[in-house]
This record gives structure tokens, C-alpha cells and sequence, in this order.
């Protein structure tokens, strides 16, 4: 059976089906963030998790972080900030969130890196973004 939930980036609204199908895999799509260690800068990015048209979840969809830099990635539930700033500023960020009511419309949910001071210019390909849920016919 294929893979009928996805995560979506470049700025997807809540309850639409727009936003770019994240690379799932070959990394031909990537949630990225550009970050300026020498000043222990964070961004924040706007994501969305749905399934395809015609399936949902049943009860909700985990969405963690996996890789050796995870630390250094947040991520945090909508509060339906108008921005990215806003979301730095307002948002709860932790390791992994839980999103309910998912189905064939974008649910949204902010992804954060984070630099340190101590760190080289890089370009870290280390980490992943896993929702999981069990998907049902809607």
C-alpha cells in the first residue's frame, strides 16, 4: 500500500490542500533553514501534514525528528501565527508533537533549527521529519 499521509512546505494554509509535497527520502525537497552560527541564530519553518484525498487519521499523527543533529530541530503545534517570527516568539517547541484531526486538508505544524556558536559552516543533511498515524478511509 502506498504512503497516503505527507508532509507539505513553502507556506501551505491550514485547511487547503496547497504547499509543496516535502521530499520524501531524496532530499530533492527539503524542509531547510539557512543559519548563521557565529550568531546562534533559529528559524522556523511552515509545514503541513495530510492525507490524500479520500483517507484520514484515525486518532492523531506523531510527528518526531530523527537524525545524529535532531537536537538542533524544534517543533511546535500551530497557534495560527501570522508569521515565522511570530512563531519563534509564540510557539510551545519540543521533540515531538501530536496533531489531530488530520485528514485530506493541510493541518499545520512549525518546524525550528537552531545553530550554536560552536559550530562550523555545514551543510547538515542528518535530519528527518516522521509523522506517523494510522490512515483510514475518510
Amino acid at each position: 500500500m502506498a504512503n497516503q499521509l505527507h508532509i507539505y512546505t513553502n507556506n501551505p494554509t491550514a485547511g487547503k490542500t496547497d504547499g509543496t509535497e516535502a521530499s520524501s527520502g531524496t532530499g530533492l525537497i527539503p524542509i531547510s533553514v539557512t543559519l548563521d552560527a557565529s550568531k546562534a541564530e533559529s528559524a522556523a519553518v511552515k509545514c503541513a501534514v495530510r492525507c490524500d484525498d479520500g483517507y484520514k487519521i484515525d486518532g492523531g499523527v506523531t510527528v518526531s525528528l530523527k537524525g545524529t543533529s535532531s537536537a538542533k530541530w524544534k517543533l511546535a503545534k500551530d497557534g495560527d501565527f501570522v508569521d515565522s517570527k511570530a512563531a519563534l516568539d509564540g510557539a510551545i517547541w519540543q521533540d515531538k508533537i501530536v496533531l489531530a484531526d488530520v485528514a485530506d486538508d493541510n493541518v499545520i505544524f512549525w518546524a525550528k533549527g537552531m545553530s550554536s556558536e560552536d559550530e562550523p559552516p555545514q551543510k547538515d543533511t542528518s535530519v528527518s521529519i516522521e509523522a506517523v498515524g494510522k490512515v483510514v478511509v475518510a
